[in-house]
């Protein structure tokens, strides 16, 4: 470079959205030849990427300027996608039955579950004439209990208002208590064809990724500009297989951590991998942070008799059943107030079969964690009617505490100590 000339500017430029692409340097600097020579570098345990062309791919400003996408994906899942029952039917009420167990549940902890109500529940005729407890009882470990209680219901509507035949279309579908957006795309496209397009995790991620789309995931207002992307570029001749395609490939091909890139169908024409930003997008706000409560369960037992509850509205794991409860805004409860706990609940504690120590379980929430601890108490004398009234508390043996619906907290604290 000559005397008195101006080194060129280098100025970033901006990303849709709040991104920056990154400035590698000149030609004949050091910093070019270190980021031209090495695809990647470790630095503080976070991998930083290059651009892999010295042009930045340009995002297509429609979906029109991407008909790659769908051939591309229809190309790929015939030989990736995996073997999954829910796959090999269009009875809408299968397809329903899979979708509702795998929403925020991944596949390999959902497909028991799923086998389990489609044995139990064959029809949707059998699954709404079975008693709610019941089908909480078969949900038990899944987490998400509304989901469960809205598909009791809704399977008692499709029952009761459409003559046990599940709505054809998604706008119909959308009327089904507990049938969003997503659910009801996928049953409409995977069991009658309609073209409409899915939009879950999977999905957003692709398109954020491929398109190179900086809005955030999380916001309520990003859905529309997604959704419309989505339903652009869906085949009318293959709605159910591109569906299907396009979730599997965000599923286990453009993953959140690890995608592999290396093989990808979509890597010449991925904005995020052509200008290093795969682990940038998509983009997503921070959920706030999940707060702590702290439970006090009193175990309460006479010979062979422990009482329990059926939890009630306005909390977590409704209609569920646990034990006596005291909640604390710390994680200790002094003896004296343990004590007046149970006299509340018209119970004499037997002081000579006292047991220590007490167990402490965790569980975690989406939103909150739950810190429990179990005191195992043992009474005097049964509860009396009055008090089981003015409790909500119930008489159970050991067999028939097993067959309650109950939160995974409960269940493990049973299976640790009630045989």
């Amino acid at each position: 470079m000559g005397t008195g000339q101006k080194r060129p500017n280098s100025r970033r430029k901006p990303l849709p959205g709040k991104l920056l692409f990154t400035n590698w340097g000149h030609k004949g600097t050091r910093t070019f030849w270190f980021y031209n020579t090495f695809p990647t570098f470790h630095s503080h345990c976070r991998y930083i990427g290059k651009p892999l062309s010295s042009k930045p791919l340009t995002r297509p400003s429609t979906p029109t300027a991407a008909p790659y996408f769908a051939p591309a994906l229809l190309e790929w899942y015939p030989r990736h996608r995996r073997d999954l029952p829910w796959r090999h039917t269009r009875d809408p009420y299968a397809i329903w039955l899979s979708e509702v167990i795998l929403q925020q549940t991944r596949v390999k902890q959902g497909l028991p579950y799923y086998l389990d109500f489609i044995t139990t529940y064959p029809t949707v005729q059998d699954l709404a004439a079975a008693p709610e407890d019941e089908v909480l009882r078969h949900w038990q470990g899944l987490g998400y209990y509304s989901r469960a209680r809205n598909m009791h219901h809704t399977a008692q509507q499709v029952v009761g208002e459409y003559g046990g035949q599940f709505p054809t279309t998604y706008a119909e579908l959308l009327k089904l208590r507990g049938v969003g957006q997503y659910t009801a795309a996928a049953i409409a496209s995977f069991a009658f064809g309609e073209k409409v397009a899915v939009l879950d995790g999977n999905v957003y991620r692709v398109l954020a990724r491929v398109f190179g789309i900086a809005s955030d995931i999380a916001a309520p207002s990003s859905r529309k500009e997604f959704q419309t992307l989505a339903d652009a570029l869906i085949p009318a001749a293959a709605p159910d297989e591109f569906n299907q395609a396009i979730m599997e490939f965000g599923a286990i091909q453009c993953t959140p951590l690890k995608p592999d890139c290396l093989f990808c169908p979509l890597q010449h024409h991925c904005f995020a991998f052509q200008n290093g930003l795969v682990h940038e997008l998509p983009v997503k706000s921070k959920a706030k942070a999940a707060r702590t409560r702290y439970f006090h369960y009193l175990v309460l037992r006479h010979g062979e008799t422990v009482y329990m509850k059926k939890r009630g509205a306005k909390d977590i794991w409704q209609g569920l059943y646990d034990f006596a409860l005291t909640e604390t805004e710390a994680a200790e409860l002094p003896a004296p107030s343990l004590v007046a706990a149970v006299e509340a609940l018209g119970g004499q504690l037997a002081t000579d079969q006292a047991e220590e120590p007490v167990l402490a379980l965790r569980h975690v929430l989406s939103h909150q964690k739950v810190e429990a601890r179990f005191h195992s108490l043992w009474l005097q004398q049964p509860l009396d009617a009055g008090g089981l009234a003015q409790s909500g508390l119930a008489a159970f043996t050991a067999a028939e505490t097993h067959e309650l619906p109950k939160p995974i907290l409960i269940a493990n604290f049973l299976d640790k100590t009630w045989k």
